[in-house]
């Protein structure tokens, strides 16, 4: 991937950032079957210690149901995320849907077994916003100027309003405007609102939650367009754990009804999902020509 901003950089949780480094490594311990502890990812979409925060309750929940103890883990982006899970330094994680597509064909073994509901469907969409009275005022404005994304990996801050801003308004990513990205939506956000970036996008629910939080001042952002639905975060474990093990995460989070639990991950409840339910997102990754071998 390319390099991060600074911007992003910032946003990177000291908690576990320094930690990342210790569970990609060739030394790390070697996963288990049926491990007496299991680590569990956070999408890395917002501050990371924001995100352990809000886990708590999940924690609990987790070392209730499936009487393990668990480690709630941010890495320090999406990449560093996607090689913990495929070299078996994570046991879950809860994944971005192209994150999740990129995983996957780096790591055939890893399963994707569980999808976020919101509004009574496992769809949500991406918003793209401008900043209140400035430049932007139309998607077509976008042209020719600078354009804010978030992780290059993350489906709901790139690749989705990449594909809207191609198919509704015409416009290229690599001629018609500068893709910037700033790493998380949460970044992508506060840009957009300062005037930093005259436009970008981000997931909306992620921004719905931003406004509810008082993070961001709605006030301050027009919002442009809402992509298509996408497939919703998936929920995904190593194919490699014990099949009875596998069968009590399945039900834990299928079986989650508690909407203190549920917060961490900003839905109503999860139901069973597979691998085929992601094939759209491989389709719009050829459409923008995006090579899943080229993205590391």
């Amino acid at each position: 991937m390319n390099r991060r901003s600074a911007l992003a950089k910032a946003a990177a949780c000291s908690l576990l950032a320094l930690s990342a480094s210790v569970w990609l490594a060739p030394s790390a311990s070697a996963q288990t079957a049926n491990p007496s502890k299991l680590r569990v990812a956070l999408l890395p979409d917002e501050n990371a210690s924001t995100l352990i925060q809000n886990a708590q309750p999940l924690k609990a929940y987790l070392e209730r149901t499936l009487k393990k103890e668990i480690e709630l883990i941010v890495t320090t982006d999406y990449s560093s995320m996607i090689e913990a899970m495929r070299f078996g330094r994570i046991e879950i994680g809860y994944f971005g849907p192209f994150s999740y597509v990129l995983a996957k064909s780096k790591a055939p073994q890893i399963e994707a077994f569980a999808v976020g509901v919101e509004r009574g469907a496992p769809t949500y969409t991406s918003v793209l916003i401008a900043t209140a009275g400035g430049p932007v005022k139309t998607l077509a404005d976008v042209r020719g100027k600078p354009f804010g994304f978030g992780d290059q990996a993350s489906t709901s801050s790139h690749l989705a309003p990449r594909a809207h801003l191609l198919k509704t308004a015409k416009l290229d990513g690599e001629k018609d405007y500068r893709p910037v990205h700033v790493g998380t939506h949460d970044a992508v956000a506060r840009a957009v609102q300062t005037g930093q970036l005259p436009a970008g996008a981000l997931s909306k629910p992620i921004y719905d939650n931003l406004v509810e939080r008082k993070t961001i001042d709605p006030s301050k952002i027009v919002e442009l367009a809402q992509s298509a639905p996408i497939p919703n975060y998936p929920i995904v474990m190593q194919g490699k754990l014990s099949p009875a093990l596998k069968t009590q995460i399945r039900s834990a989070f299928i079986d989650m009804k508690d909407a203190e639990v549920l917060k961490a991950f900003r839905v109503e409840g999860f139901m069973a999902t597979d691998d085929k339910a992601y094939d759209v997102l491989r389709e719009t990754a050829q459409i923008l020509n995006i090579e899943l071998e080229s993205m590391q």
